[in-house]
């Protein structure tokens, strides 16, 4: 797990650098999700960045699509793409727009941005999946302010009807959003309980700690017969320490004093 705990590490550092660049982006969330991307994008799914467009590859959904600056860190350093693009986050004639674009970018298997409907198009590959007789997989990650959004619950409702045991949700519950402490703006718990009434195989874990999150993936595989949702306990802005815990980098870029600080921090 060592080796994932520092390509994570150089995923932050991309986040960091793509949205210093951009002067704009999300930096707080895709640092709080980087290590379910490392371990979705170089462990678990069933994929292959020289050819993105496998019919057989397993999907994935980024329903919280703002956090694209993690997304496309990611997805760099897999190789989809080069990650000299990353500086070019959000700049006139960038393949990497301020969301994530399927049109554009190699990798993307979903435009979002619209909270709340990223799930629902996640929900819609698995049944075609299971209608086809197709054995790939789907895996979506959501925000915990996101899942304030109705369709997300109509969305689940009908995943756990169907039985979609090819879907996995990941919840990113790093407990704020762009408002501030999600319990205060409207609380979503307790969520567990919550996908559990929907007919989900729920697992709580520590979402940067990749035993808990491998042996999660591990259980939500071999679960038969209905969906599972990974609610992953994170911190927002992990790994930079003056962003820890802080909504106010929910959307906020780092000046280049505070960037070479953060960039300092993911170097130690």
């Amino acid at each position: 797990m060592a080796s994932l705990a520092v390509t994570a590490n150089e995923i932050r550092k991309s986040i960091i650098k793509a949205v210093h660049s951009a002067k704009s982006g999300h930096p707080g969330g895709s640092l709080s999700a980087a290590d379910i991307f490392t371990y979705l994008y170089f462990e678990e799914m069933n994929i292959d960045p020289k050819n993105p467009k496998d019919p057989n590859r397993d999907r994935f959904v980024l329903s919280k699509g703002h956090v694209a600056p993690g997304y496309y860190a990611t997805l760099a350093e897999r190789g989809y793409f080069p990650k000299e693009d990353l500086i070019t986050l959000r700049k006139i004639g960038s393949h990497l727009q301020g969301h994530p674009c399927i049109a554009h970018t190699p990798g993307v298997d979903m435009s979002s941005g619209s909270l709340g409907q990223g799930i629902s198009a996640a929900v819609g590959m698995a049944l075609a999946a299971k209608l086809r007789g197709d054995d790939y997989r789907v895996y979506t990650l959501l925000g915990d302010g996101e899942i304030q959004e109705g369709q997300v619950w109509e969305a689940s409702m009908f995943a756990g009807h169907r039985k979609l045991d090819n879907l996995v949700v990941i919840v990113d519950n790093n407990g704020l959003q762009i408002d501030g402490n999600i319990e205060d703006v409207c609380s979503p718990y307790p969520i567990a309980d919550k996908f559990k009434a929907f007919n989900f195989n729920v697992i709580e874990i520590d979402g940067h700690d990749f035993d808990q999150i491998a042996d999660a993936f591990k259980a939500a595989r071999e679960c038969k017969g209905m969906p599972t949702a990974i609610i992953a306990k994170t911190i927002k802005g992990k790994g930079v320490s003056f962003m820890e815990n802080q909504a106010s980098w929910h959307g906020s870029a780092p000046n280049d004093e505070q960037a070479a600080i953060a960039l300092k921090d993911l170097e130690q």
